[in-house]
């Protein structure tokens, strides 16, 4: 892919542009009336929203750089144990680090006539200091390793911060249950970064079946080609201890993991099919993907998951590919509804109403909805939605556009952080979609076992050893 320059932010580059409305968004919001301040676009520097960021990664680097464009913000520190990293390996291309965020963002700023008074940004390797410090902090964004989300996330909720937090919320289910009822009590704006829950497909996904597309759904088929090489699964921890690069604060970076020696093999993207760091490919993956089903059907906590995997499956990596079944209790008079997950290149069997030479779902995945009257197929993100066969989709007569439509998942927690309405995927939503993600990866320790779940006591009831995983434990001194 397309390489970026070290001092550029990068954004997404493919179909899912759609992110670049937020800029044209940015644009034009306006703080006070426009013949007050003389210009469009202008915000008072006393009414900008100081924003943090913890973790200068890649991914940190592409929320920072799509949020920055808002001129309601004004990132004024950041936080990572790297100082700086080649990415130029990796998807999102250029430098990474505490010390290349810092640049990037003062660079942004260095032109900018509304940054009247802008002291800099500062940059710190434990984000814990970087909170006890800057006082002035009014929001932050947690793009770290899975391992971390909630530590941090949880840190700045207790300070009274507004958050976003990448995708899945959390590592374990109590995580996403106790990140749901602090931010509650907080009253602050929260948000996950799940791009595809505010896209246009996801909407029309609802308003179709809504409708009575399809019927009554009552399967629901959700694939990934993940990890497909970017990152290693089914291997062992290397039994080599090469030395620290200098510009690493290692044991800062395994956080609350269990300690072991550095190696090149965790980071710094790798890191995501290690159990202690990463959530799989479900993780990466399934808060994209099944977000679809979950939010358009409305399901909550699933009665059972069972999980199959290929092997090799190890102490220390999630399996190559796994195949996942979760079925979920019928409600208000509906049936129940069987989800299968399947990664590592593994698919659904092709359904008969598609067509020959047609592609199943999307080079990243998809979702197929299967109800009492048809058959409704999307990609990854909810793109791209259709009946199947072509023919039912020629004959379908489309319901009107009901639901509101925003300009993305950025826009939405900007506007939540200035009164208006709460986020699409605040973390009252998608602490219920990363429960139902994790228990699949809980099922993946246990293999060929049907887990029996009660969600009003976070328990499984048929397996009590499987409860460790729950609710994990921290290692090296880190408590939430």
């Amino acid at each position: 892919m397309k390489k970026v320059a070290a001092d550029r932010i990068p954004e997404k580059r493919s179909r899912r542009n759609f992110l670049k409305s937020s800029a044209g968004a940015a644009g034009t919001f306006l703080i006070v009336p426009r013949r007050v301040l003389g210009g469009t676009g202008f915000v008072a520097p006393n009414d900008k929203i100081n924003v943090a960021m913890i973790g200068c990664g890649g991914q940190g680097l592409v929320d920072t750089g799509n949020l920055i464009k808002f001129p309601e913000l004004q990132y004024i520190a950041v936080a990572d144990p790297m100082e700086e990293w080649d990415y130029r390996e990796f998807y999102f291309g250029g430098t990474a680090g505490r010390l290349a965020a810092k640049r990037i963002i003062e660079n942004k700023y260095a032109d900018d006539r509304q940054r009247a008074g802008y002291s800099g940004c500062r940059a710190y390797e434990d984000f814990r200091e970087m909170l006890d410090r800057e006082t002035g902090i009014d929001a932050v964004t947690v793009e770290t390793t899975d391992s971390l989300h909630a530590l941090a996330s949880l840190a700045a909720l207790k300070r009274g911060k507004h958050v976003y937090c990448q995708k899945p919320l959390t590592h374990d289910i109590y995580e996403a249950r106790e990140m749901a009822r602090v931010a509650r009590e907080a009253k602050v704006a929260t948000q996950m970064g799940n791009q595809g829950h505010a896209m246009e497909g996801n909407k029309l996904i609802t308003e179709w079946i809504q409708s009575g597309a399809i019927g009554e759904v009552t399967e629901v088929q959700c694939w990934t080609d993940r990890p497909a090489g970017m990152w290693p699964q089914g291997v062992e921890v290397p039994k080599e201890t090469p030395s620290v690069p200098r510009a690493l604060n290692w044991n800062l970076w395994v956080g609350p993991a269990a300690d072991r020696p550095y190696h090149p093999i965790y980071l710094p993207f790798r890191w995501r099919g290690f159990w202690d760091f990463g959530t799989g490919s479900l993780g990466d993956m399934g808060c994209h993907i099944m977000d679809t089903p979950v939010s358009v059907l409305g399901l909550r906590h699933p009665v059972s998951m069972e999980a199959v995997a290929t092997t090799p499956r190890t102490r220390d990596t999630y399996p190559v590919g796994s195949m996942l079944r979760y079925e979920f209790a019928g409600q208000n008079g509906r049936p129940g509804i069987v989800m299968t997950w399947m990664d590592g290149g593994l698919m659904p069997f092709r359904p008969p109403e598609l067509e020959a030479g047609r592609r199943l779902g999307d080079k990243d995945g998809g979702v197929l909805f299967r109800g009492t009257r048809g058959v409704l197929m999307c990609g990854c993100f909810g793109e791209s939605p259709r009946l199947i066969p072509e023919s039912a989709m020629q004959k379908f007569v489309r319901p009107p556009k009901t639901l509101p439509r925003t300009e993305g998942i950025y826009r939405e927690w900007v506007d939540a952080m200035k009164g208006k309405e709460p986020a699409s995927s605040n973390f009252e939503v998608s602490g219920p979609l990363t429960e139902i993600v994790l228990l699949g990866n809980i099922g993946l320790r246990y293999p060929n076992q049907k887990l029996e779940y009660d969600s009003a006591q976070m328990k499984i009831t048929n397996l009590d050893e499987a409860n460790q995983y729950v609710r994990r434990s921290y290692q090296g001194g880190w408590g939430a």
